[in-house]
């Protein structure tokens, strides 16, 4: 691990904690932001920042995602991410809505910390891809940039829950957990 990366992460966490407790736009309700105090990481490890073979989808299946207020959200999986963690082969696919940046992929998942140390309904991570991805590229996922989707501080958001094909069989220890 290289003491730039973990320096950035942590600067990217005072940042959020700071967005957290003072933005208008906060999930944290109003009446709770005083006693807001930041939220709670695991700490940085570079074992959780893994290559990720890339598969392109280029006529994509849509996925109609549940969300945490019992409607459904329409996605496209465009792309499929193969990646080794813990030794084990693990796949997650990255989904985008129609008419979103064609460089941005969302990955909602669940692990098995989900409902234990981190929030029970998933959490997600998002990748920005500078060029459109091919067959066979590599990227890197890095799972410490792992978060809760605002829901899980506030009912009043509605929230796409991590579909089964990207339940993880694993432990992910990295990114946001709930204490």
């Amino acid at each position: 691990m290289t003491d730039a990366w973990a320096e950035r992460l942590r600067e990217n966490r005072a940042e959020k904690d700071e967005f957290f407790a003072e933005h208008p736009q906060s999930p944290i309700p109003p009446d709770e932001r005083e006693a807001f105090d930041g939220l709670a990481y695991f700490d940085p490890d570079p074992a959780y920042r893994v290559e990720a073979m890339v598969t392109r989808h280029d006529d994509p299946d849509p996925v109609e995602m549940d969300t945490t207020d019992g409607r459904t959200v329409r996605y496209l999986h465009v792309v499929t991410f193969a990646f080794e963690l813990d030794g084990e082969s693990h796949e997650l696919a990255g989904y985008r809505q129609a008419g979103d940046d064609p460089g941005t992929f969302f990955l909602p998942f669940r692990d098995k910390t989900s409902g234990q140390q981190t929030y029970h309904r998933g959490r997600y991570m998002e990748l920005e891809a500078e060029e459109g991805l091919t067959d066979g590229d590599t990227v890197t996922l890095d799972f410490n940039l792992a978060y809760a989707p605002f829901c899980a501080y506030s009912d009043t958001f509605s929230c796409p829950l991590p579909p089964e094909t990207n339940w993880l069989e694993t432990t992910v220890e990295a990114g946001e957990r709930t204490a």
